[in-house]
């Protein structure tokens, strides 16, 4: 890279952030927030849904599982459209599919078409998660990154709680398909939104060098108030190691991110998905149901910024395993909390605080993970993975408890992952790319490698 460049891109990573990279970070938020509404409007219909449709267990839990199996789908086979196209585009994708889907779904007859819509629209949301992370990861210092992601996902429990209080009206007013239009219309006022605002990657511009790179570069460059560059810096070569794997991602790397995903995301969509059917099977009202869901989100919220605050003091590992941790004992005490409204309500926002805050971890510490070049597959993969899981999750809930087994014992068992997970997630470590003077010593081991970038251990 030549020293230009090399000195413009520390002074971004490691300098004090620009008022146009804090408006990178607050859209990305927006947009998560979009997406945690989205995931959750089955849960916060699902109870209108299956008294309407006189749905079983099982079938609410398919019909759960069919939107988490869509975005699986879509942060393995959509998101990776990031390491080939850019993130920009593939975010608008994303929201289009997330537009159609939720308005198509207003208008289901039946299980079956809901579960294909919630299957289409989950495609939209996986692809999108992916991206928004990597972007927030990209543009934040490196003394803010945990901070910036943070407040990433905080959009997330914060649009479910929005979504929350604005579904309890809705079904009563209107009914459950009036709470899918809400979310369409919601996609439509951001599409314009990310077109105006949310910049190309500067890693994908610099690593992938598309037609009129320089140019996108330099014109997201002056909005930051930095420097333009004279010319691209020269694409540096990759190290060939025995831990690059398939695609150049590292496979030590993608195994622990891809357990910890599947974990992480089995146990905490299984609480998601299933806490208001939990509440109301306990003997609560359907809308305290509700309030116990949205708790768990406001305790979410409280967790993505403790987390944020203290992880460059404690660690981001080790506090993420001590989070993860913290959930299995949250979810246990939950399950064996007496019948009785204030503590259960009290459980459940400790699990939220633990819930949201184990799900950001993975959002700090995984897309770091992998080179710039693959960075988005790297992630979508692990996410997909961790899609797999949250299918896995709330369906076994459904199975698990038409089989008779008791609160405790059902939720005991789907809260052991996290205790895997935590293990996983604390030998999880960042990439370091390779320097162009290091690259260019070793001509042998050719393949193309992401911009130089400063990676920092979040032990």
């Amino acid at each position: 890279m030549n020293n230009t460049a090399d000195v413009t891109l520390r002074s971004i990573k490691e300098g004090e952030m620009s008022r146009y990279q804090i408006w990178v970070v607050v859209l990305c938020t927006l947009i998560a927030a979009l997406d945690g509404f989205d995931v959750l409007v089955v849960a916060y219909t699902g109870p209108a849904i299956s008294a309407d449709w006189s749905l079983a267990p099982t079938n609410l839990g398919i019909l759960f599982g069919a939107g988490l199996a869509g975005m699986g789908v879509g942060a393995v086979t959509v998101a990776p459209i990031g390491d080939l196209l850019g993130r920009r585009p593939t975010i608008l994708v994303s929201l289009w599919i997330l537009l159609i889907g939720m308005f198509a779904s207003a208008f289901a007859e039946g299980l079956t078409s809901l579960a294909w819509l919630r299957f289409f629209t989950g495609l939209g949301i996986g692809a999108v998660l992916a991206n928004v992370n990597i972007m927030v990861s990209e543009y934040a210092s490196v003394r803010r990154k945990a901070i910036c992601v943070s407040m990433m996902s905080v959009g997330y429990p914060i649009g479910a709680t929005l979504g929350g209080l604005v579904a309890v009206y809705l079904i009563g007013a209107y009914g459950w398909r009036s709470v899918y239009l809400f979310g369409a219309a919601a996609a439509a006022v951001l599409l314009p939104l990310v077109w105006r605002i949310m910049p190309e990657s500067l890693d994908y511009l610099l690593t992938k060098q598309p037609a009129n790179a320089l140019q996108q570069c330099n014109h997201i460059l002056l909005r930051m108030g930095r420097e333009p560059l004279a010319a691209l810096p020269a694409k540096p070569l990759a190290r060939v190691t025995r831990e690059l794997g398939l695609g150049g991602l590292p496979s030590r790397n993608t195994l622990r991110a891809c357990g910890a995903y599947f974990a992480v995301m089995m146990t905490c969509y299984f609480l998601l998905s299933w806490t208001p059917q939990i509440l109301t099977r306990s003997g609560m009202t359907q809308n305290i149901g509700i309030s116990g869901s949205l708790l768990m989100n406001l305790g979410g919220i409280a967790g993505c910024l403790l987390y944020g605050l203290l992880s460059p003091k404690l660690g981001a590992r080790a506090l993420a395993a001590i989070i993860m941790v913290g959930l299995f004992v949250g979810a246990v005490v939950f399950a064996a909390m007496p019948q009785s409204l204030l503590p259960l309500l009290l459980a459940a926002v400790w699990v939220g605080v633990c819930l949201f805050s184990s799900i950001n971890t993975l959002y700090v510490l995984v897309p770091q993970s992998f080179p710039a070049r693959v960075r988005s597959t790297g992630t979508g993969i692990a996410m997909g993975a961790g899609r797999l899981g949250a299918v896995v999750g709330p369906v076994a809930a459904g199975y698990l408890i038409t089989m008779g087994l008791d609160k405790t014992t059902y939720i005991a068992i789907l809260a052991l992952p996290m205790l895997v997970a935590a293990v996983l997630v604390f030998g999880l470590r960042p990439y370091e790319e390779p320097s162009v003077s290091t690259a260019e010593r070793a001509p042998d081991s050719a393949g193309l490698a992401g911009a130089p970038s400063i990676a920092t251990d979040p032990r």
